[in-house]
C-alpha cells in the first residue's frame, strides 16, 4: 500500500456521500474512490445474508482497485457484515460506521433519544449491544424508517413528499425527543424535512464525523496519510443511470 492509494468509500447507494463529505473536509489531500450500489438498494429491506454477500462483493471489487483503506459508509452493511469483512481481510484497514448513540447519551443524560435506522440495523446484535450499554441512563426509542432511503435515492430529500413521510414517522414522538440519532447515512440528507417535523429543539446526530476521525487515526497509525494539498475523486455506481452519478455530485456539493 502507498500513501497515494485511494480511500474507498462504500454505500448501498448515494447515502455514503454524507460520510465522504466529512472525510474530504478532514482530509482534503486524500484520493477517494466512491462506490454506491444503487442497483441493489435499499439494503435495509434485505436479509442479513444478502447484505453480507453484497458487501463482500463490493469489498473485493474495491480492493482490486488498489485502495489503502475501506470505509463502509453504510450503517446496514456495517451492522450485517463488518465482522465478516475484517475476518476476510485481516491485513486491511476497514472502518465501519456506527449510530451516534454514545454521543447522544453523553449530551442528553436521562433524556429521550430516538434512533432512526433500517430494519437490518435495528435487528443486528451490533446495535443491540449499543442499546444495552446506553439505554441504562436514557430512554431510547427505536424508529424504523421505511421509505427514507428510496426518497434520497430518487433525489427528493427536500421535497414536500419527504416532509409528509417524516410527519408520518416522527410526529408522534416529536414533542418527547431530546435528540434524534440518524442511523443511516442517507438520513442526513433528510435533515430539512426532519427538522420541519421535530423543530429546532431536538438535536440531530449522525456518525459521519466520528467515522472520518477514526479513518484519519487509523491511517496515521499506519503512516499512510497523504500529504498532498488537493486529492482526487472517482465516483462509480452499480446502477447504469447517469442520474445516480449526477445525484452523488449534487449531494457532495450541497451546502
Amino acid at each position: 500500500m502507498d500513501k497515494q492509494d485511494y480511500i474507498a468509500v462504500f454505500d448501498s447507494g448515494v447515502g455514503g456521500v454524507s460520510v465522504l463529505r466529512e472525510l474530504r473536509r478532514l482530509m482534503p489531500g486524500e484520493n477517494y474512490y466512491y462506490f454506491g450500489d444503487s442497483a441493489n438498494a435499499p439494503y435495509g429491506l434485505k436479509t442479513t445474508e444478502q447484505v453480507r454477500e453484497l458487501t463482500l462483493a463490493a469489498a473485493e471489487k474495491l480492493f482490486s482497485k488498489g485502495v489503502k483503506c475501506l470505509v463502509v459508509a453504510c450503517n446496514t452493511a456495517t451492522a450485517a457484515a463488518i465482522e465478516t469483512l475484517r475476518s476476510a481481510y485481516p491485513q486491511r484497514i476497514i472502518v465501519g460506521i456506527e449510530p451516534a448513540l454514545k454521543l447522544a447519551a453523553d449530551r442528553h443524560p436521562h433524556g429521550t433519544i430516538g434512533i432512526m435506522a433500517t430494519d437490518v440495523t435495528l435487528r443486528e446484535k451490533k446495535l443491540a449491544q449499543l442499546l444495552e450499554r446506553y439505554s441504562q441512563d436514557c430512554n431510547v426509542i427505536r424508529l424504523p424508517s421505511p421509505g427514507v432511503v428510496e426518497m434520497v435515492e430518487s433525489g427528493k430529500a427536500d421535497s414536500p413528499e419527504a416532509i409528509a413521510l417524516m410527519q408520518a414517522e416522527l410526529e408522534p414522538y416529536a414533542s418527547t425527543l431530546d435528540a434524534l440519532v440518524l442511523g443511516c447515512t442517507h438520513y442526513p440528507f433528510m435533515k430539512n424535512a426532519i427538522r420541519a417535523v421535530v423543530g429546532d429543539g431536538v438535536e440531530l446526530l449522525d456518525g459521519g464525523e466520528g467515522t472520518a476521525k477514526e479513518t484519519q487515526r487509523r491511517l496515521k497509525d499506519a503512516d499512510l496519510l497523504n500529504d498532498q494539498q488537493i486529492g482526487t475523486l472517482v465516483v462509480e455506481n452499480s446502477s447504469e443511470q447517469q442520474q445516480k452519478i449526477d445525484l452523488t455530485y449534487s449531494l457532495l456539493n450541497q451546502k
